[in-house]
């Protein structure tokens, strides 16, 4: 049973990797069926679509092209059916299915998040309407420190109360964060001694959207333009819309359109946009909101006391990789891959130090 698990495990790894690469791209994932070379976009056969075996026979490039397949690859497939195997392993059978279901949006969402720095919120809001449901059958995956169904029936009815307050707190508290970085850090103000040429640009490095680029930096529009309210203010001149030159001293660019004076176009009917910038004011988050419902779908699973643990371990996870790996250090840091490190060590054992804890701390106030 447990290897039909982890192959399980395998094949759901193989199919989350086709979504980690379409779904930041605005790609479907059933269109086109096949998996396809990144590079060279041929089409693999199913013979070379076997998980983590093609990598390692192939040495991590395409049989095609040769260019190099990432290691991400292979690391989600085997994440996948290792998390499978454990859910199977440590739960009864009800609450590992919630678990899996859990690992897998978790496993989709951290990869995501740690190369386009975007989560997807259709995928961790369904992710909580399943938490909500499956709450009334497996109270117990919430209630792990036995805190809420020890002295009370755990009926149904408790445990979906259970699972909605896990989400309120784990939304809300991440919500409050957003909501202070909008006020302490809503924009970044830059001048420029010289005048520096800046585009809009489709595509920058390895992410396919759409660039406001500056020199040789490039800020994605979900990055720029998080709020409808946001707005991206450029002093300079040279402004060109479209090869046109359009005499001015100031453009305000939003997501959906910009304007220069009086005259205002659509970002969708653009082919060009450039200038030199001598003062820019970016609009900028302490945190997306996508972090907010990631943490609330994992509080909906797991109940509300692991929300504080998560929190605190993921931070203790971000500063360790942003000291060790210089992750975070003058770009965004991407917070989702660690909040879902931290409501797994909560479900293997993180838990069992929530209950320590507190043991200690009434011991040292017992009479």
């Amino acid at each position: 049973m447990g290897v039909g698990i982890v192959f399980i495990g395998l094949c759901v790894g193989s199919f989350l990797n086709v979504a980690i690469h379409r779904l930041p791209r605005g790609l479907s994932v059933n269109d086109p069926k096949r998996s396809f070379c990144p590079h060279c976009k041929t089409t693999l056969p199913a013979w070379q679509n076997l998980p983590i075996v093609t990598w390692l026979l192939q040495r991590g490039k395409c049989r095609s092209c040769s260019a190099p397949i990432a290691v991400r690859y292979l690391l989600v497939e085997a994440l996948t059916g290792a998390l499978y195997f454990a859910a199977w392993y440590f739960f009864p059978m009800v609450s590992a299915i919630l678990a899996i279901v859990m690992f897998t949006i978790l496993v989709t969402v951290s990869f995501i998040d740690a190369e386009h720095q975007l989560i997807p919120i259709s995928w961790t809001t369904a992710g909580v309407v399943i938490a909500l449901v499956g709450s009334l059958w497996a109270p117990r995956l919430l209630d792990l420190t036995n805190e809420v169904f020890t002295s009370i029936d755990p009926s149904k009815w408790l445990g979906l109360r259970t699972a909605a307050l896990g989400w309120f707190v784990g939304f809300g508290s991440l919500w409050l964060v957003v909501m202070l970085g909008k006020l302490i850090w809503g924009r970044l103000k830059m001048d420029f001694d010289e005048a520096t040429e800046w585009k809009l640009q489709e595509g920058f490095e390895e992410c396919e959207q759409l660039h406001w680029v500056i020199g040789e930096e490039g800020y994605s529009w979900d990055d720029l333009f998080f709020r409808s309210t946001d707005r991206l203010v450029i002093e300079g001149h040279g402004f060109k819309v479209d090869g046109k030159r359009q005499p001015a001293k100031e453009i305000v660019i939003r997501k959906d359109d910009f304007s220069i004076g009086e005259q205002k176009w659509t970002i969708e009917d653009l082919k060009s946009l450039e200038g030199k910038a001598t003062k820019v004011s970016i609009p900028r988050e302490a945190m997306g909101m996508g972090d907010p419902h990631l943490l609330g779908m994992i509080g909906a699973f797991l109940g509300w006391p692991s929300v504080i643990f998560v929190i605190f371990s993921s931070s203790i996870y971000a500063i360790i990789a942003a000291t060790v790996a210089k992750v975070g250090f003058g770009k965004p840091l991407p917070y989702g891959p660690f909040l879902a490190l931290g409501g797994l060590t909560w479900l293997f054992g993180g838990w069992q130090l929530w209950v320590a804890y507190f043991q200690s701390i009434e011991g040292l106030y017992a009479p």
